[in-house]
């Protein structure tokens, strides 16, 4: 594949400015010649080599809902600087640290993939052999028709996730290479995001809530479950504008981030708890005589059975299950009750236990009990479906063959462990994911992919843990050397992004890497040799009024698109979105839940947390990473995050003097240093999510403490922070 065309330099002149042009053909001012020194100095020294910037528009593609556009400067084939955009309203030319100080480390540190490398040593080792694209498909084809002939085609599996976020990178030319090969079908969504999509589908169908941009007109701002500061900046940004206007801010999260820290009210929150909160809110709600009878009787179903669940956990009692002060339980309610607007804006936290699916279907209920749905109040949830796609065109699932088996990712680490499958897993692709670092049951993971009889494929930007497990690591293109198509799950805007630089070394995008990979397999179908523009093309309805006429690969580079009703206004459920859920109605009670997930399924519980272990272990995002992504720490021996611990509980254990302790489970065993603070309440622990092996003594992280057995109650999904450790000295 050649490699994307990088616009000649134009010839300074001398006196003159140096400028540089875009792909728009804007030129930029760099800098520019000094008059000639007087004849006394040197009359070369005062010259400088003239350095050329060309910038370059791009969109972030990292795991994270606010998907900004960015401005890219690039000297010759190297990114020199990353910062904001004007391109995305939303984000306005703000981005989030990690992104601005670290991308050009991202995209030529030493820890970049340049060429496809042949495992030599033993497995984790890190010992490769630099090797030729030709020579390491030919080995991928020949090992993999072996299993395929040995095992057939279902012992093959893609292990993928959401490294990059754009629709092409993600998943596009990949899984229709999967499923032409017949390989087992991955269901994804149960590592993160199902279960917050299944609770919003279950109640209000695959529609829009509002935009975050309604946060800065909010009387009130609710974050239940969102560490907004570091994983959601923008909106952070509006909440911040409505409270300069007399705004209110609660949040809602057993931590005291950032945002917590500023808010008007926080409510720690025992982990789980958060479906009797919502219940405990519901029934003060009641009383207050704040329900509207009016919006419940037109578009609610379900809301007698719910509420009989809620009043079955007033505020009295909850107070004591939750760990929050009655006080502060009622003040809420009240603020609700009076606000207009009011947006609730959940994050990904609420959803990663035992009841997420619960929590969230009670939280998101609560506008509906108060009939605050519409322009301005509502719910930031649901982004992802304001946009038309066509995943079916796109990824072609009509290539899978009957009878293909689905496995949950969850349980991939014990397939790989103890072949437990008829067909074994025998050869696995792992791309756009880390699992050594990610999955739960770290330990598992680990054992699985150390097995010789198991042929392991990487694709990967960076040498990460996982890769180093690989027989065979391809190096892949980032979001900086592709074209792409980028659809926020946390905003309505659509944009579309050009390469800013050429691949490095012999790194190429995932798309054509699938597509060489295709062609080895003899594959011929046009579908295969599909370019970039056509996949865009293939991603959404360029019939859609929403996309004005366009195609995916017809919107300009360094624009971004609202995703608007036809009268141009923004999309805002019970404003020019209804609910799409099969009775038309806000359904408290879903019997499409019951149906996917059993009859538990069909109104929000709450399963009290069992186990020996007495404390619980939550895991934030961090401000250094995304997800396993690391930008800026993570990575090294020093950049362990600690372990945050209230005072009641470092003195039940005696270890206020203590500077490392160690946590552990039946599980796993991870030493970390101790932060005594009231941060977290007491029962509760926490350190953030991402870290990689390299960090921890013990080759272990908090993931391996994480069990990949236990699930929330939708969607399969994992109980991140719901994990029972102990701690003790190290």
């Amino acid at each position: 594949m050649s490699a994307p065309a990088i616009n000649p330099e134009p010839a300074p002149l001398q006196g003159a400015q140096t400028v540089a042009t875009d792909r728009s053909d804007r030129q930029v001012k760099i800098g520019s010649f000094a008059d000639p020194p007087a004849p006394t100095e040197c009359p070369t020294s005062f010259l400088e080599p003239i350095m050329t910037v060309l910038e370059r528009a791009s969109v972030c593609t990292l795991d994270c809902p606010d998907t900004c556009s960015l401005t890219v400067e690039v000297e010759g084939d190297r990114i020199v600087k990353v910062r904001g955009s004007d391109a995305l309203p939303y984000t306005g030319g703000i981005i989030c640290n990690k992104v601005g100080r670290y991308s050009t480390e991202f995209a030529h540190g030493a820890n970049r993939l340049h060429w496809p490398l042949r495992r030599t040593g033993p497995r984790g080792s890190g010992r490769f052999e630099r090797v030729g694209w030709d020579e390491a498909l030919d080995e991928i084809h020949r090992r993999v028709t072996e299993v395929i002939e040995r095992f057939g085609p279902q012992a093959v599996i893609p292990l993928n996730y959401s490294g990059p976020h754009g629709m092409l990178s993600m998943d596009s030319m990949s899984l229709r290479f999967f499923h032409r090969l017949g390989a087992s079908q991955l269901y994804r969504r149960a590592l993160c995001g199902g279960v917050r999509s299944e609770a919003w589908a279950g109640t209000y169908g695959p529609v829009p809530g509002i935009g975050p941009e309604t946060a800065e007109s909010a009387a009130l701002n609710v974050v239940w479950g969102n560490n907004a500061t570091v994983a959601n900046l923008h909106l952070v940004r509006n909440i911040r504008a409505a409270m300069r206007k007399g705004g209110r801010l609660a949040v809602v999260d057993p931590l005291r981030t950032k945002i917590a820290q500023q808010a008007d009210l926080h409510l720690a929150l025992q982990p789980g708890t958060d479906v009797l909160l919502a219940f405990a809110l519901a029934v003060e709600l009641e009383r207050l005589g704040a329900h509207n009878d009016a919006f419940i009787a037109e578009h609610v179903s379900g809301y007698e059975e719910f509420m009989t669940l809620a009043r079955a956990w007033p505020p009295e009692k909850t107070s004591t299950e939750c760990g929050v002060a009655l006080a502060d339980i009622r003040l809420l309610a009240g603020w609700m009750a009076a606000a207009d607007p009011l947006v609730l804006a959940p994050g990904n936290g609420l959803e990663r236990g035992r009841n997420g699916g619960s929590g969230i279907r009670a939280a998101i209920a609560l506008p509906a009990l108060l009939g605050k749905l519409g322009r301005h109040n509502g719910i930031v949830l649901g982004a992802g479906n304001a946009f038309p796609k066509t995943p079916a065109q796109l990824q072609r699932p009509d290539l899978i063959p009957p009878g293909t088996r689905t496995i949950n990712i969850l349980d991939v680490g014990r397939h790989l462990e103890r072949d437990d499958l008829d067909p074994p897993l025998r050869a696995v692709f792992i791309y756009n994911h880390n699992p050594v670092v990610v999955h739960p049951d770290q330990n598992r993971i680990k054992a699985g992919l150390s097995r010789e009889e198991i042929f392991y494929v990487g694709i990967e930007i960076a040498m990460t843990e996982s890769m180093q497990y690989c027989d065979i690591v391809l190096p892949a293109a980032s979001h900086f050397e592709c074209d792409d198509l980028y659809a926020s799950y946390g905003h309505h805007w659509l944009q579309r992004a050009e390469a800013a630089i050429p691949p490095v070394g012999e790194a190429l995008p995932n798309t054509e890497i699938f597509r060489r990979l295709a062609a080895r397999f003899s594959y011929i179908d046009a579908c295969f040799r599909a370019s970039d523009r056509e996949l865009m093309d293939d991603a959404v309805d360029a019939a859609d009024p929403r996309l004005h006429g366009r195609r995916g690969s017809e919107i300009p580079a360094g624009e971004a698109v609202r995703m608007t009703a036809p009268d141009g206004r923004p999309l805002a459920l019970f404003d020019n979105v209804m609910p799409a859920t099969p009775s038309g109605r806000i359904e408290l009670a879903s019997d499409a839940l019951a149906e996917r997930w059993g009859e538990v399924a069909r109104l929000p519980g709450f399963r009290p947390r069992g186990g020996k272990f007495p404390l619980a272990l939550i895991s934030p995002s961090s401000a250094s990473r995304i997800s396993s992504t690391l930008l800026g720490r993570g990575g090294r021996p020093s950049d362990a995050p600690p372990l945050l611990m209230h005072p009641d509980n470092a003195r039940a254990r005696g270890l206020g003097d203590t500077r490392r302790v160690r946590v552990w489970n039946d599980r796993g065993s991870v030493i970390l240093s101790l932060q005594v603070t009231d941060a977290v309440p007491p029962g509760v622990v926490a350190s953030e999510k991402g870290a990689w092996l390299a960090t921890s003594p013990t080759g272990q992280t908090i993931s391996a403490l994480v069990s990949a057995d236990d699930r929330a109650d939708l969607a399969q999904g994992a109980c991140f922070n719901d994990t029972g450790v102990e701690v003790g000295p190290a």
